[in-house]
């Protein structure tokens, strides 16, 4: 069996170099014999033909129930060998069958309405509050990061990335309504408010970032500029003078596309701006990885774009701008690892080692869907009227350097009559 095995993934693999055991003293070779070796073993050759006929489920739960271990390497490396192949896809056609099944009915997986929106979210985001405070940024942004420069610190580029998305959001004057929706642990709402000068209203399904946001507004001293509440965006009553939604898009799903963007039409004002920030993909619409899907973020799908303007454009809002990040969210990817990783035993502490294996594994497969699969994050600036944002791009460079002052303390960030 493992001669047809080898002869099946030889044609998968074919840079690089990967060994593979089945069982103890055999092992076989595939790729061209380049690069560091990456050596996996299986507890048997059946546990290797199930990952061959659904990889984008069995590979992570092998990795996690240990069947599959990396003997030389890393998961991350292994990973980054396979999908950094030109030809990657499922190696064998009943695995294309199961793809095909799991297209077919994308739409049913991802049908969120209010309850079910609400189980999503605490089965990912209402872990012990412990957990991400081991790996994040200090202010706990669970989002791309924005990577000024490349040695920049993960709490560098996560500063910058909420003074890109301030500049885009034109906080031009003191006393703005600003709606975040889905404002995780709060850190982008306080940053608006400290920095801008902002009124802003928080909204997540997550009962462990509703307490953690509003106890942070509070130490601050920031009630009643800035609020949090446990509510649906669907609820929500406006109007604002700005939105912003960083990392929930994410987790509205297909369905639902029309009424969201319908419902930041209805909260926006008529001279207002809206900037959505959320991971996306640069090929065709396809669906979401099994393994993710089932262990991390049930009910979640990363868009292409061409799902996502055209429900734009059914609501009446207007695109005015559009910036991709490509490889941002792997450095960030890259950088949590690292820091979950070298905190392990911390996290062994809440949970075991089955789940360290899971989150090991979502974060390595992420990080390289990022770098060799084609998943980006878009940027996308709207408003209800051609008006309300500037003619060109030249005014994000000179925002961003006037919050930067006002970060340090030194004068406001808009600017004031006669300037």
């Amino acid at each position: 069996m493992d001669r047809w095995l080898k002869r099946v993934l030889s044609r998968l693999v074919r840079e690089g170099t990967l060994r593979i055991s089945t069982r103890p003293g055999r092992r076989f070779e595939i790729g061209d014999g380049t690069g560091e070796p990456v050596e996996v073993a299986f507890k048997s050759p059946m546990t290797l033909l199930s990952v061959m006929i659904n990889p984008e489920l069995k590979l992570g739960e092998c990795y996690m129930d240990g069947s599959m271990r990396i003997e030389r390497g890393s998961i991350a490396d292994f990973l980054d060998l396979l999908l950094s192949q030109p030809l990657a896809k499922t190696p064998l056609a009943i695995g294309w069958a199961i793809d095909a099944y799991h297209y077919v009915f994308r739409r049913l997986a991802q049908f969120n309405p209010r309850g079910r929106s609400r189980r999503n979210v605490a089965h990912h985001y209402d872990l012990d509050g412990r957990l991400y405070s081991l790996f994040l940024d200090s202010d706990q942004q669970y989002s791309c990061a924005y990577f000024e420069q490349p040695d920049a610190s993960l709490d560098d580029a996560q500063l910058a990335k909420k003074r890109h998305l301030a500049a885009k959001l034109l906080m031009d004057r003191p006393g703005l309504s600003v709606l975040d929706v889905g404002s995780g642990w709060g850190g982008l709402a306080i940053y608006l408010a400290e920095v801008t000068g902002a009124r802003v209203l928080g909204v997540t399904l997550s009962e462990e970032q509703f307490a953690k946001a509003t106890n942070r507004a509070q130490e601050k001293r920031l009630d009643p500029r800035v609020r949090f509440k446990l509510e649906d965006y669907r609820d929500v009553r406006g109007p604002f003078d700005r939105i912003v939604s960083v990392g929930m898009f994410e987790h509205v799903g297909i369905t639902h596309y029309d009424g969201y963007f319908r419902k930041i039409a209805e909260l926006l004002k008529e001279d207002g701006v809206a900037v959505i920030h959320s991971i996306g993909r640069s090929g065709p619409p396809t669906t979401t990885a099994r393994f993710i899907s089932k262990y991390i973020f049930p009910g979640g799908y990363i868009p292409a774009l061409s799902e996502v303007l055209p429900a734009i454009q059914r609501s009446g809002l207007i695109v005015t701008d559009v910036e991709i990040l490509r490889l941002h969210y792997a450095e960030t990817l890259k950088a949590w690892r690292a820091r979950f990783l070298a905190r392990k035993e911390e996290v062994l502490r809440l949970y075991d080692e089955k789940f360290v294996r899971m989150w090991e594994f979502y974060l390595a497969a992420s990080e390289m869907s990022f770098r060799h699969r084609g998943l980006m994050v878009f940027q996308i600036q709207l408003a209800r009227n051609q008006k309300a944002a500037p003619l060109t791009r030249d005014y994000i460079g000179p925002a961003e350097e006037r919050l930067r002052i006002a970060e340090r303390g030194q004068r406001a960030p808009f600017r004031l009559a006669g300037e």
